[in-house]
């Protein structure tokens, strides 16, 4: 007798794709995993414990084009030759977000956004296990949705999503969706057209009913153009830097207040997270906990004790009268815009790495008023020269984490900040913005 179930495909076998095969086989699809790199251990006895057939290295075509679905992976391109094919065959093309939801009824707190997204969506979850609900962590960061949906259920699901992952995203609902902004990023990936990236953002407002939330950043001029071709059912929650027509969330004399779904204020000095760009991801945490029906003063306790993210702003240490700090998380302009406005000091900037298609005019105002040096760090560093040599500040180039550290050392006078902010994905010359953040911090620590 044919086997009558339905035949999935997972590829990519990281924490994404080996999740979403466990989930597959657990509800009794005939699954098959490819992934064209080579597969972690510990994700290939995920896979050997629950007997399902995998391969790596190689994408081998008669197994994956006989697939009902494929879920792919975000980091995937879909120029990649394989994407191409399956798309080709019409097979449908979803990502593990989309196909965990249809096994949950579980809330979805959903957030996305250029800059912020890491940041917001960990305090979130910090502020839900503080008022102690069953919540668990997912998408870009934390466990695979799809693998705590099949093994380690939760009530609410704290999920950051990134616009990879949107792209494969149907009939998925947010009952809370988060977006903090959207500027240019990833153009690399959306044939360098600004509005197929925004398109992307905006699926996070798909599926809303009447009975969700969808909280914004009311100043954000591309979101504002955006808000008039969609019919959004979801309540809107607008957040704004200051006191604003249609803001519901915002600063005020000192006052970081919310004045829906419930009456909230404490003093901005309070807030354990400083900087600008930070009031927005503590606004939007803020009312994302309100919406959910956490207690006032839970939350108020969560904004003014959260530890803050790895590699986003983090301290690192003192040398010789320098203060060093980890930003690697700013993988595009606005990020290191962001962490350029928040500096206090003369600062020495770590830029350079696998550039996306940037463009670094908006930041470079803020390059001549803080920074009293340069250091290049990629594996060509062409288009830094071009844009900031002109700007009559000292520069370096290099091309090793070690020599980028010696020369900041060098450069560097007791007062200033070192800043690595670099603008730039990490894939020149590291595995990823995790790595090249754990050599800046060990190579300091070693100085």
């Amino acid at each position: 007798m044919k086997d009558e179930r339905r035949r999935i495909v997972v590829l990519g076998a990281a924490e994404s794709g080996a999740g979403a095969a466990v989930l597959a086989k657990k509800e009794g699809f005939d699954v098959f995993v490819s992934d064209m790199g080579m597969i972690k251990d510990r994700y290939k006895k995920m896979l050997d414990d629950h007997d399902i057939e995998w391969e790596e290295g190689q994408h081998t075509e008669e197994k994956i084009l006989s697939a009902d679905e494929v879920i792919k992976s975000p980091g995937i391109p879909d120029e990649a030759p394989m994407v191409q094919k399956i798309i080709a065959k019409g097979i449908h093309i979803i990502s593990e977000i989309e196909f965990a939801g249809r096994y949950t009824d579980s809330k979805m707190i959903c957030i996305t956004g250029s800059n912020g997204k890491t940041t917001t969506t960990s305090l979130i979850y910090h502020i839900f296990k503080a008022a102690g609900y069953d919540a668990g962590l997912a998408g870009n960061i934390g466990k695979s949705l799809a693998l705590q949906v099949a093994e380690d259920p939760h009530k609410y699901y704290i999920i950051e999503l990134s616009s990879f992952q949107l792209d494969n995203m149907y009939d998925f609902r947010a009952n809370v969706a988060v977006l903090l902004n959207i500027t240019p990023d990833h153009l690399d990936r959306y044939d360098n057209c600004m509005q197929n990236y925004v398109n992307s953002k905006m699926r996070i407002v798909q599926n809303q009913t009447a009975d969700d939330a969808f909280i914004y950043w009311n100043d954000d001029p591309i979101i504002k153009n955006e808000l008039e071709k969609y019919d959004i059912k979801a309540i809107k929650l607008p957040f704004s830097e200051l006191k604003e027509r249609g803001s519901i969330g915002y600063i005020e004399e000192g006052e970081y207040k919310l004045e829906e779904p419930t009456p909230f204020n404490m003093e901005q000095e309070a807030l354990s997270l400083t900087g600008k760009h930070n009031i927005y991801n503590s606004l939007a945490a803020g009312l994302a906990s309100s919406v959910a029906g956490i207690k006032n003063e839970v939350i108020r306790k969560s904004l003014g004790d959260f530890p803050g993210v790895e590699h986003r702003l983090e301290k690192v240490t003192r040398v010789a009268g320098v203060e060093y700090i980890n930003d690697s998380k700013a993988t595009n302009v606005d990020a290191c815009w962001y962490a350029l406005e928040s500096m206090k000091t003369p600062t020495i900037l770590i830029i350079g790495g696998k550039d996306k298609g940037n463009d670094y005019e908006p930041i470079k105002d803020l390059v001549k008023k803080k920074c009293a040096g340069i250091v290049y760090l990629g594996a060509d560093n062409t288009k830094l020269h071009e844009n900031f040599d002109s700007l009559g500040i000292p520069v370096r180039d290099t091309h090793s984490m070690k020599d980028c550290v010696a020369a900041c050392y060098e450069m560097a006078e007791p007062g200033m900040t070192v800043l690595l902010s670099p603008c730039c994905a990490s894939f020149d010359l590291f595995k990823n913005m995790e790595d090249r953040g754990e050599q800046f911090k060990q190579l300091v620590r070693s100085l």
